[in-house]
């Protein structure tokens, strides 16, 4: 980058991180539901930011959590943890990774993005890698095992039978399983590659078919609103199908941004995915969602949200997608950024919590005052969500929005029923049971 545009996005940067305006007029909980309020679409030379300073968690320092409700802290001093398994033994693998940063910087816009990221410690260093966590009987932290190492930016993870499945940010790498083991030392190998040009959105969500024949992958947009070129789009902002006999694969659904989590939703049987919208057209805008997904259905992205809402930023138009475009089952407000899904019909919660959906929600910049930074239940009904989400789990960030604690990314549940939360910015994993 030269030093014209280098002075120009630092002065950019200063305005837009001590900058008020654009602020949110809809709480999160108002744009939550299948019917969410939508204001009318703003442009921004540079949208604001509100960025509290990533500070990590100080000694007995803890989240919040929801009356009736426990949390501790099960393994500390990770690197970056993102996604989690509970293996059939009672283990659980953590992902510890982030982006490669093999994109470009080529704009202001990236390069600011890319400093509000590291001030937020959402840029903190990946471990490519896999750790292993083992319940001690005694109790406290659990022991930790570097179980694979020498990855490339892995997010998904997935076991069918004795085969460990891993979703690199380019490729799905295949390992054997031998329960009780607390190291892979065998190499990986390439099973089936995955779109990698560019990796705006690098992550890969995995999740196993119920019979093992498949393999769902999440995979996110290189861009915004398609402002890198369509041409580098190819099988992305798209659920992806794979077959695990041949590695062959197809496009599930599209149209959908960046599908991060997926989960099957245990009394209708349907795929579910939640989804991070897009940005730049105000504090409001637009809610990110979590969905069930149909075998060939468009989601939208990039020519409209929400159903026909449709985005006049994006050149050329296409009338007759937007005309296709399925509107989502389930908003969860704006900039919210949901990262983590999991289902669970029973668990060591109250029953309250019993019956629908976990959502962790990792927070985003886009949204002045914050919104997200917490872990939420939607009750579900019949196979279809009702109600409002109700916070479980927050305090992630200081009262005044200044500083950041934490930020909650992969759900699992142990074998004993507690919910596990990977938390890449305190680098810990927490576990939640009633108290």
């Amino acid at each position: 980058m030269n030093n014209t545009l280098f002075r120009g996005a630092l002065a950019l940067l200063v305005t837009v991180l001590a900058g008020c305006a654009g602020k949110a007029t809809l709480d999160p909980a108002q744009q939550s539901g299948d019917n969410p309020p939508l204001p009318a679409a703003r442009d921004f030379l540079m949208p604001p930011m509100q960025v509290p300073i990533g500070v990590g968690w100080k000694q007995g320092q803890s989240p919040k959590v929801a009356a009736g409700l426990k949390i501790e802290k099960i393994a500390g001093g990770l690197m970056h943890p993102r996604q989690l398994l509970t293996l059939p033994n009672g283990d659980v693998l953590v992902v510890e990774s982030n982006g490669p940063g093999e994109e470009p910087v080529t704009t202001p816009k990236q390069m600011i993005a890319n400093k509000v990221k590291n001030r937020s410690g959402k840029g903190g260093k990946g471990g490519n890698r896999i750790t292993l966590l083992r319940a001690k009987p005694e109790g406290g932290e659990w022991e930790k095992h570097v179980f694979i190492e020498r990855l490339h930016s892995p997010f998904g993870v997935q076991l069918i039978g004795d085969t460990l499945y891993v979703a690199n940010t380019g490729a799905i790498l295949k390992f054997p399983y031998h329960a009780g083991e607390t190291q892979i030392t065998a190499p990986a190998v390439e099973f089936t590659d995955l779109p990698s040009t560019v990796n705006h959105h690098w992550t890969k969500a995995l999740l196993a078919s119920p019979d093992g024949s498949k393999l769902y992958v999440g995979s996110g947009s290189n861009s915004n609103i398609t402002e890198n070129g369509l041409e580098i789009e190819y099988r992305r902002a798209a659920v992806l199908e794979v077959d695990v006999a041949t590695g062959g694969s197809r496009i599930y659904a599209s149209g959908l941004r960046n599908p991060t989590g997926l989960q099957w939703e245990p009394q209708s049987g349907k795929l579910w995915a939640i989804v991070n919208e897009r940005d730049e057209i105000g504090a409001d805008l637009v809610p990110d969602y979590m969905t069930s997904v149909q075998q060939g259905g468009f989601y939208g992205w990039p020519y409209s949200y929400f159903g026909q809402h449709v985005d006049s930023r994006v050149m050329p138009q296409r009338p007759d997608l937007v005309a296709k475009a399925l509107v989502p089952d389930y908003a969860l407000g704006s900039h919210v950024a949901a990262l983590g899904l999991l289902f669970s019909t029973d668990n060591a919660l109250p029953a309250a919590y019993h019956g629908g959906a976990f959502v962790s929600e990792h927070g985003s910049w886009d949204r002045s005052p914050l919104s997200g930074y917490a872990v939420v239940f939607v009750a579900f009904q019949q196979g279809k969500p009702v109600g409002l989400p109700q916070t479980l789990v927050s305090g992630f960030y200081s009262d005044d929005e200044s500083q950041l604690y934490g930020a909650p990314v992969g759900l699992a549940q142990d074998q004993q029923g507690a919910l596990l939360i990977a938390d890449d910015v305190g680098d810990t994993v927490w576990r939640v049971t009633a108290q």
